[in-house]
């Protein structure tokens, strides 16, 4: 395996008054092609940031990050958007569904921005729909699921452009104990197929399922 992503001396800081903050300091990691690495931290350690950095959501003010061998942090927004787009399938603690639309209609999304044609993206959400055991719920509102059938559609979404690297920030934190299970199993599937995982967690227990687990605190890796 080679080295899908690398952070070094990454530095992020925010504004207080006249002082400012470090939510990063000096961190440096890498992740392995196809690896599933757990982030463990409580809350304000810094997590979150890191995983903005990661999915090209926000910069950092000095620093180098390479996804894929190339460098991000000198990207312009658009750049970053369309890099989202193509590289990064993210899962967020709570599942960031659209209201309106139905589940196939949410996991099509991906597909739409980059211009799929409709009857090849429905076709394409249906089966992802299926991979995650809900070819029956398609038609169904976020409304008309259980917080686990909503996170396995953020998960079948986060998969319809089939991108590289995958971001799950606290993927099973609203999920009751056989829900989490699933989402896990999802997961470590994804792994075994190829994708580069990386799951950011305070769950010491979900971490374990990593191939390797990186602890933060006060902004450092430790």
């Amino acid at each position: 395996m080679s080295a899908f992503l690398h952070l070094s001396h990454i530095v992020k800081t925010y504004p207080l008054g006249q002082d400012k903050v470090y939510a990063l300091k000096d961190v440096s990691l890498s992740v392995e092609r196809g690896e599933l690495l757990s982030i463990v931290g409580h809350s304000g350690s810094g997590k979150s940031t890191l995983m903005n950095i990661l999915g090209c959501l926000d910069t950092a003010d000095s620093g180098s990050y390479l996804l894929d061998g190339e460098e991000m942090l000198d990207k312009t927004e658009s750049q970053r958007a369309v890099i989202r787009g193509e590289k990064i399938g993210f899962i967020f603690q709570g599942f960031h569904l659209i209201q309106t639309l139905t589940a196939v209609e949410n996991v099509e999304l991906p597909l739409l921005y980059r211009g799929v044609t409709q009857a090849r993206r429905r076709k394409q959400a249906q089966a992802l729909l299926a991979s995650v055991g809900l070819e029956k719920r398609a038609d169904h509102l976020p409304n008309q699921l259980s917080g686990g059938q909503q996170q396995r559609v953020a998960v079948a979404r986060a998969l319809a452009a089939d991108p590289p690297l995958i971001l799950a920030d606290e993927p099973t934190g609203n999920l009751d104990r056989a829900s989490a299970r699933e989402v896990v199993r999802i997961l470590t599937g994804l792994k075994q197929r190829g994708a580069t995982v990386i799951m950011i967690t305070h769950d010491t227990a979900l971490a374990a399922v990593g191939d390797r687990q990186v602890a933060i605190e006060d902004g450092r890796i430790v």
